[in-house]
C-alpha cells in the first residue's frame, strides 16, 4: 500500500553507507519508522527532506509493517534551531515527548500541530522557551488521555485562593487550607502560575502560548509541569537532563 502524508522527522539512524532509518512523527499514521533508500546522497531529494527535525510532503509505501520513504519533499527545515544549542536540546525534548506519547499507525495530527507551532516559536524565538516547554507538557498530556482536574479545589471546591497546591500523583488542585489540613503533598504556586496552568489545558488551541509571567514564575510552572509528566509516564528523559544543562550554562 502506498500512501501520502505530511511528517516531521524526530530520529534518524545510519543504515549502511547511503541508507538510514527514521522515525516520523505524521498528521495520518501518527509515529512510523520508515527506510529511506539513498538517503545520505547529497544529490537526492531525501537527503534534506528526511534530516531530523524537518518537516516534509511524504510518499511512503507500506508492507506488512515495514514502511519505506519513496520520495520527500521538505516544507520547512527550522534551521534557525541549529543557531542556538539551548533551543535545539529543547526541540530533541520535544522529539523523545512525542516518541513517548504520541499515537504509533494511527491519526496523530493534534499533536503534530502542537509540535510544528512550538517548533516555530523557539525557531524564531518569539516566546521564552520555557514557556513553550511548559504549554507542550501539559498539552500532550491532555491529547493522550490523562487531563488533570484544575477547576477547583478537589476537597472544598474552592476556585481560586492566593495559595493552591498541585498534586502531581491525581492532577488535581487543593487550595491552601485544605492542603494544610489534608498534609497532602504537593507543589505550592501562587494565582498567577495557578492561572498558567489551567491556560496551558483550557485555552483554545490558538492561545495556546499566549499568556506571560515572571522569570521565577514561569520555572515554577515548569516544575509542575514536569512533575505532572512524570509522574504519568514514570520516565527520565535525557533529552530534558540535557537542557537543563543547557539553561544552567552561562
Amino acid at each position: 500500500m502506498k500512501f501520502k502524508t505530511n511528517g516531521l522527522i524526530i530520529k534518524e539512524q545510519n543504515i549502511r553507507e547511503q541508507d538510514k532509518l527514521v522515525t516520523v512523527l505524521t498528521d495520518s499514521h501518527g509515529i512510523i519508522r520508515a527506510f529511506v533508500r539513498r538517503a545520505k546522497n547529497i544529490k537526492s531529494p531525501k537527503c534534506a527532506a528526511t534530516g531530523l527535525l524537518c518537516y516534509s510532503k511524504l510518499s511512503v509505501f507500506e508492507n506488512k509493517g515495514t514502511y519505506t520513504i519513496d520520495e520527500a519533499q521538505s516544507i520547512e527545515m527550522f534551521i534557525k534551531l541549529r543557531n542556538n544549542v539551548r533551543n535545539m536540546s529543547l526541540a530533541q525534548y520535544f522529539c523523545e515527548l512525542s516518541m513517548t506519547l504520541c499515537p504509533k499507525e494511527a491519526d496523530a495530527n493534534d499533536y503534530l500541530r502542537l509540535i510544528l507551532n512550538a517548533l516555530h516559536l523557539l525557531a524564531n524565538e518569539k516566546k521564552d522557551p520555557l514557556l513553550i516547554k511548559a504549554c507542550v507538557e501539559m498539552r500532550l498530556m491532555l491529547l493522550c488521555g490523562y487531563m488533570p482536574d484544575l477547576v477547583m479545589c478537589d476537597s472544598c471546591g474552592t476556585y481560586e485562593s492566593e495559595q493552591m497546591a498541585f498534586i502531581p500523583k491525581t492532577g488535581k488542585l487543593l487550595c491552601q487550607s485544605c492542603a494544610q489540613s489534608n498534609g497532602a503533598r504537593g507543589i505550592s504556586a501562587s494565582k498567577s502560575v495557578i492561572t498558567a496552568l489551567r491556560h496551558t489545558i483550557y485555552a483554545d488551541f490558538d492561545k495556546l502560548f499566549s499568556f506571560s509571567l515572571s522569570d521565577d514564575s514561569l520555572r515554577l510552572l515548569n516544575v509542575i509541569t514536569e512533575s505532572y509528566l512524570s509522574s504519568v509516564t514514570e520516565k527520565d528523559f535525557l533529552t530534558l537532563q540535557f537542557f537543563k544543562m543547557m539553561e544552567d550554562t552561562p
